[in-house]
């Protein structure tokens, strides 16, 4: 056969592969609904490690590496647990007959909750002076709403969720109120101003991008404001998926916020903009890279396209961000002086500690 021939042959095995891929999804789709009948959850780890197995199997003896047959079918397996999660979301219909109001709704994750929301049946009215999102009514100020709504949602940038939470206060809402933001304690004396109203308020915090489709293994954060009808009826809206639910104070939430967030993000700036500043061009560094070094960058490159103006916010506002930025400053000169002074046994023992406390984290997942 020629180049051509090959090639062509090979076009047709890939659409082969795509038609299987779309008749397993629809099987998938099948199983969703047969689950969602019998009152299963949607993820079996134990049929998930079968079909895994299985897949090296199968690859061994076809000959095709069983690496590349795992990770096939966990792409496959990805894909059918996000069928079967947003099946589910639908199903349960949590907003049928319901409105909710978003305050920002044109932003990333504004579009996101809109999208959520909708897919349970809520009525969705987006309130932002950016223009409209399609699909969604359009409220240009949400000051013209009569905040009738069962679900009101601040999805604005920090300082001004703040000051739209102060004013929701004067307005008191029926229904059920919170804030997606990144900090929680640049949030207080808007939050404390609903409570004082008698307002059903609490606040939550998805830790997942706009992009995400699959909620399994994602964390969403819900702060006790004292409203437990407020908390049960924003937990609500994530129990048909797979998403872990944490609840917690709010001061606990921007202490641990500033090194899972803040600490993670310092240490990515950090990291790019000693590249950025080395004089060494990119392509030359990609050229002779390691895998440590890769895997580095590519998180560093996420972090690099982000909004300055967000993670300014992450860093400056939250009341317990120095801790974590200190924290790092005294590692990295820790780092510096064991290299300095040629002190192999601290370096040692910081690898050592490191090893301890990432083994510690292992476990506990």
């Amino acid at each position: 056969m020629t180049l051509d021939e090959l090639r062509a042959r090979l076009n047709e095995l890939d659409r082969q592969l795509l038609e299987l891929v779309a008749q397993r999804q629809a099987v998938v789709a099948d199983i969703g609904r047969v689950k969602h009948d019998i009152g299963k959850g949607t993820r079996d780890f134990t049929r998930e490690r079968e079909v895994l197995m299985r897949a090296r199997d199968n690859a061994t003896a076809l000959g095709v590496s069983p690496a590349l047959g795992e990770e096939l079918l966990q792409l496959l397996i990805r894909g059918s647990l996000t069928t079967q999660e947003q099946a589910r979301v639908v199903a349960q219909g949590r907003g049928s007959g319901r409105t909710a109001l978003l305050i920002g709704g044109a932003g990333k994750m504004g579009r996101w909750f809109a999208s959520f929301l909708n897919s349970q049946g809520f009525r969705v009215v987006v309130a932002d002076p950016s223009g409209p999102v399609e699909g969604y009514e359009h409220l240009a100020d949400w000051r013209s709403s009569a905040l009738d709504q069962e679900i009101i949602v601040v999805a604005t940038p920090i300082k001004r969720a703040n000051e739209i939470l102060l004013e929701l206060a004067i307005r008191q809402p029926h229904g059920v109120v919170f804030d997606i933001g990144s900090l929680k304690t640049p949030l207080r004396p808007g939050l404390q101003a609903l409570q004082k109203a008698g307002c059903k308020v609490t606040s939550v915090h998805p830790m997942f991008g706009p992009d995400t489709e699959l909620l399994s293994g994602r964390h969403v954060l819900f702060i006790e404001l004292g409203s437990s009808e407020a908390l049960r009826e924003a937990q609500e809206l994530f129990a048909s998926t797979m998403a872990q639910q944490v609840v917690m104070g709010l001061d606990e939430h921007d202490r641990l916020i500033a090194y899972v967030l803040g600490l993670a993000h310092a240490l990515n700036i950090a990291f790019f903009t000693a590249l950025a500043e080395s004089g060494e061009a990119a392509p030359r560094l990609s050229a002779m890279s390691s895998t440590t070094y890769d895997a580095q960058v590519d998180i560093a490159a996420r972090v690099a396209q982000e909004s300055p103006d967000l993670y300014f916010e992450i860093q400056h506002l939250n009341e317990y961000g120095r801790e974590s930025l200190q924290a790092l400053r005294d590692a990295v000169e820790r780092l510096w002086q064991s290299v300095a002074q040629n002190n192999a046994a601290e370096f040692s023992t910081l690898m050592r500690q490191g090893r301890e406390y990432l083994s510690g984290r292992a476990r506990g997942r």
